[in-house]
């Protein structure tokens, strides 16, 4: 499906990002991942996969400089880049009286301008190609919004707002962009859940099962293969049907 494919992902070294690590690779495809400090992590995925075609970079997709000297280190070792998926993000959750501008603005940084700065230097790469598809990770609290998370929602809804927009302006360069939302994913982060957070969630998804990181992977595999050439400018939720 993507056999040869240079595919870059930011935030690769943990959770969703390293299992799209793992199924590019597994379809054939070159992949350059980030990492911000986990360095062991990011090394034992490369060590794992055993193939000259992945490689880890260390690099902060919030500083608009480091994303710059990214995009050309990737573009120098590999030669080009097909696929930019911007998965890179942290939450800091807080009620908005008790939020601190720090949780505010570290999360739209890492979030949202994220985006932005890989988005801008990668697409470069993509318009002189006339071909790539850029996948923006989302999440449905983009969409409904969730309480205690209004720093976390609105650099989710940012991205949505950006990645339409975007696919506007790269279309006539036959570059794609698209947002691929997760509901509750089977993560680190999940595993702190109670099991009281856990059955308050279910209730709200049909298929009454969190979702597996692979099956965010899979959906990045489709929009980047050939199966997906038509669909830019979409918001795919892969949330189990959850009805927030």
């Amino acid at each position: 499906m993507v056999q040869d494919k240079v595919v870059l992902i930011t935030g690769g070294s943990r959770g969703i990002g390293a299992e799209m690590v793992r199924v590019f690779a597994e379809h054939g495809a070159k992949v350059a991942f980030t990492y911000r400090s986990s360095a062991e992590r990011a090394n034992a995925i490369v060590a794992d996969l055993g193939s000259d075609k992945i490689k880890a970079y260390q690099s902060d997709a919030a500083d608009f400089d480091q994303a710059k000297a990214l995009i050309e280190e990737v573009v120098n070792d590999f030669g080009t880049i097909n696929v930019l998926i911007n998965n890179a993000g942290i939450t800091k959750d807080n009620l908005i009286i008790r939020m601190s501008e720090e949780e505010w603005d570290k999360v739209i940084e890492t979030n949202l301008k994220s985006v932005f700065n890989l988005s801008k230097h990668g697409a470069r790469v993509m318009m002189r190609n006339r071909d790539g598809a850029i996948i923006n990770i989302g999440s449905v609290v983009g969409i409904f919004g969730n309480a205690g998370q209004t720093n976390y929602s609105a650099s989710k809804a940012g991205i949505i707002g950006f990645s339409k927009s975007m696919a506007k302006e790269l279309g006539s360069r036959n570059v794609r962009c698209n947002v691929v939302a997760p509901g509750f994913i089977e993560t680190e982060m999940t595993e702190s859940l109670t099991e009281e957070q856990r059955s308050k969630y279910l209730d709200v998804i049909p298929l009454k099962r969190l979702g597996s990181g692979r099956e965010i992977a899979d959906t990045c595999l489709f929009l980047s293969s050939s199966m997906g050439q038509y669909i830019t400018g979409q918001v795919i939720s892969v949330c189990g049907g959850m009805n927030m």
